[in-house]
């Protein structure tokens, strides 16, 4: 089975499109190649969300990934992910395209970030689930 390329896209790249990708990288590897990207970049990545993962997941995001642009995404995405930014996200050219509505965690308390991940995670088993049950069709 190929893995799918997907892109998880918010403004700044700094909290939850990394942890997404933090997270299918290490949970879902064997069947999404995942990365995050920006329209807007941070110097650093959301220490709350590095924090919160590292000790969730024992994945440490500032090792790993930085915040990037949409620019630096594959020119070929299976699956784009937007956060739920309320902005409108550029055009990538992708197969399947959905918003997930999540609100940023930044600036509440550690609360906020774990049950944004635990969402993250569930959405993520929920894309795969839709694939392999043909619900999600991508060629």
């Amino acid at each position: 089975m190929r893995q799918y390329i997907v892109a998880y896209v918010c403004v700044h790249n700094s909290c939850r499109s990394q942890m997404a990708e933090a997270l299918t990288k290490t949970y879902f590897s064997d069947f999404f190649a995942a990365y995050s990207g920006g329209t807007e970049t941070k110097p650093q990545i959301n220490q709350d969300a590095v924090r919160i993962i590292k000790k969730l997941h024992g994945i440490d995001m500032n090792e790993t990934q930085y915040s990037k642009l949409i620019d630096e995404l594959p020119q070929e995405v299976d699956l784009l992910i937007t956060m739920g930014c309320n902005v409108e996200c550029p055009f990538i050219p992708t197969q399947h395209r959905e918003d997930w509505g999540l609100d940023d965690p930044s600036g509440l308390p550690d609360e906020a970030f774990i049950e944004t991940q635990r969402i993250i995670l569930e959405k993520i088993q929920s894309l795969k689930d839709r694939i392999l049950t043909g619900e999600i069709k991508l060629v």
